[in-house]
């Protein structure tokens, strides 16, 4: 799979069944070629006028599926929030 087939996959938390939104980057291990965490864009500010100030920090051991359409993860969303500095 390539990282352009994961920025069309919509992330969901099935714990909340909350829409986090569309994966925008990845973290790799340098070394393995690994995933070690997904980036998504935070919640906007008043309909998205004002920008983002955090982004969903997800690590890769959160996910419990890749589909077709969707990534399902499983984690406490709240946890995941990062805000920039």
């Amino acid at each position: 799979m390539r990282m352009s087939d994961l920025r069309l996959k919509e992330v969901i938390n099935i714990c909340d069944g909350k829409r986090l939104g569309f994966i925008t980057d990845a973290c790799f291990d340098c070394k393995t070629g690994c995933i070690l965490e997904f980036i998504i864009p935070g919640p906007a500010h008043i309909c998205g006028f004002l920008g983002r100030d955090s982004e969903y920090v997800i690590p890769f051991g959160c996910v419990e599926q890749i589909g077709e359409d969707f990534v399902l993860i499983k984690a406490v969303t709240e946890e995941c929030l990062k805000k920039y500095k």
